[in-house]
């Protein structure tokens, strides 16, 4: 074979017009959160919510409290964090800790903990994400989800360890 004959064949013009060229995509830039950012990305999905007196969006969802706080030196840590509404009778105390701990153990969402507050025992969940630099809207979108579903599944769990809660007796 000749030298020629190996050479690379030009692509006909018109031809050329129709190769298909790969089209450029810009990823979404992470922003620094905000309270405005967390507050229309509850509007979007229709969910109600109000901001409280220190600033922090919150609302109830499944009977629940839950807020959405902003925290560390530049307000770059997400948590949402949610209070079960019910009560812990002391006859279940034992068991309802026992849940607490066994839900630590076996899951990475959410982190839950029990209180003393008053009279009785107060059970929290909290998702805590650090954002340092910014986050999308879809980041941020996924860590609400992340906290509100993953604290719903814990509070749904407790069920008839804890029959005084908004579901049980």
């Amino acid at each position: 074979m000749s030298g020629a004959s190996r050479t690379r064949r030009a692509v006909p013009w018109w031809l050329s017009r129709r190769t298909v060229r790969p089209s450029v995509v810009t990823p979404p830039r992470p922003v620094p959160l905000s309270t405005q950012r967390i507050a229309d990305d509850l509007a979007r999905r229709g969910y109600r919510f109000r901001i409280d007196d220190d600033g922090d969006v919150t609302g109830t969802w499944d009977g629940h409290r839950f807020w959405f706080l902003l925290l560390g030196a530049g307000h770059e840590i997400l948590q949402v964090r949610g209070r079960w509404a019910g009560d812990v009778p002391p006859h279940t105390r034992l068991a309802v800790l026992q849940a607490v701990n066994d839900w630590n153990r076996e899951r990475i969402w959410p982190k839950v903990y029990a209180r003393e507050e008053g009279a009785g025992l107060s059970l929290y969940a909290e998702v805590s994400v650090d954002f340092e630099h910014g986050a999308t809207d879809d980041q941020l979108a996924a860590t609400v989800s992340c906290g509100l579903v993953t604290a719903s599944q814990f509070f749904g769990s407790l069920g008839a360890l804890a029959a005084d809660g908004p579901t049980g007796g």
